[in-house]
């Protein structure tokens, strides 16, 4: 599946060391080989797929539902590279002031796959250009910031094996070594990137080749940190220029966590034993099992919309303005009457006394009473998203 390349360095107690790294191969032109389980398995993830598509592309406004379900997996996402914030506070966050370097990060992730998002569904193609500016924007803020949105100059190392003495250096104690920094590793980055554009549908099933993409990436390890959160990210992307998603509301890293040793230890067996067969079935039974929880989610967000809606239609409130509210504490999750007013274009004035009408009836309720910069949320939108049997 690759080479393994020497490696040097100076550690500051132990002086000069030599070591190995893996460089994978370039990606093949057609699909590994794949039993009947495999391809069961791919075929259960593209159905399960379609009908997700089916369904956000049927709603009035899919981009409504987009936003929670993105702050979900990039709470997720983040928790898999040990980065954690409760869910409840990630939902209800305000992206202009984290609370935390950790929150931070996390929400770094929105802003990023936002970004990536409007780029891909604009038409603009995968590049290594696009993958250093998503980097990039997720580092944002953080430590690594001045070493973000260009390829790693430097040796990583991954994990730690159960076996590994104590007290041995880093890079001989770990569990993966991924390729060493330099040109060549741009160039393979660059060659993925260039791999992801072609349409090979007629030889590649779409799941198979974003399995594979996904494979490549993660090996590959390009930069300085991110690249657990970028790949996952990659494989929504990936569907959008597949074609299989039109909306890009799936979300994959909670099945994934939930399984993350399986996860590493199938993506490293790649590389040890060429085992893409147990790869690739893991691979797409996550894509299955996640479509059909993003649908669930789905259709309880827009079960929940229209209870709202109907609680307002049942009172003495008949403004338009009040729905729009509705619609806005979805899409949002969380928001201030100042970011209220310039999403609905209304008088700061007039969307306090919207606000303050529906928190009298419950719809809505202030998420901090005594701050001069009040939140607001619908506790039925959070309570599902919350919700593990829905999600």
């Amino acid at each position: 599946m690759g080479s393994l390349v020497p490696i040097h360095g100076t550690d500051t107690f132990d002086g000069p060391w030599e070591h190995r790294a893996f460089v994978p191969s370039p990606l093949p032109e057609r699909a590994p080989e794949l039993d009947g389980t495999a391809y069961m398995a791919v075929a259960n993830a593209r159905a399960a797929l379609a009908a997700l598509d089916s369904t956000a592309r049927q709603l009035p406004n899919p981009q409504l539902l987009r936003y929670p379900t993105l702050r979900r997996e990039a709470q997720s996402t983040s928790a898999l590279e040990g980065t954690y914030a409760p869910l409840q506070s990630v939902l209800t966050a305000d992206t202009d002031r984290p609370s935390t370097v950790a929150m931070t990060e996390i929400l770094n992730y929105v802003r990023m796959a936002e970004f990536g998002f409007t780029e891909a569904l604009r038409g603009r193609a995968t590049s290594l250009s696009l993958l250093n500016s998503l980097q990039g924007i997720l580092m944002q803020g953080t430590h690594l910031e001045e070493e973000s949105g260009r390829v790693r100059e430097s040796q990583v190392v991954i994990g730690r094996r159960d076996n590994a003495p104590p007290g041995e250096l880093p890079v001989r104690a770990s569990r993966f070594v991924p390729s060493p920094p330099g040109l060549p590793l741009e160039a393979n980055l660059r060659d993925l990137a260039d791999w992801m554009q072609v349409d090979r549908r007629t030889s590649i099933d779409p799941v198979v080749a974003t399995a594979m993409a996904h494979y490549q990436f993660e090996t590959l390890h390009p930069y300085r940190d991110g690249n657990g959160r970028l790949g996952r990210f990659l494989i929504v992307l990936q569907l959008l220029h597949e074609g299989v998603l039109a909306e890009p509301t799936l979300t994959v890293s909670p099945w994934f966590e939930a399984r993350r040793s399986e996860y590493y230890d199938r993506l490293l067996a790649v590389s040890t034993d060429g085992a893409w067969n147990g790869y690739v079935t893991f691979f797409a039974r996550g894509l299955d099992a996640s479509a059909k929880q993003t649908l669930r989610q789905l259709n309880a967000l827009v079960k929940v919309q229209g209870e709202l809606k109907e609680q307002i239609r049942g009172s003495n409130l008949r403004a338009d303005s009040y729905h729009s509210l509705v619609d806005l504490s979805i899409a949002t999750t969380s928001f201030t009457v100042k970011a209220a007013a310039d999403s609905l274009q209304l008088s700061p004035q007039r969307v306090r006394d919207l606000v303050g009408a529906l928190v009298e009836l419950n719809v809505l309720r202030p998420l901090n009473e005594n701050s001069r910069n009040r939140r607001f949320y619908a506790p039925k939108v959070i309570e599902v998203l919350l919700d593990d049997e829905v999600a």
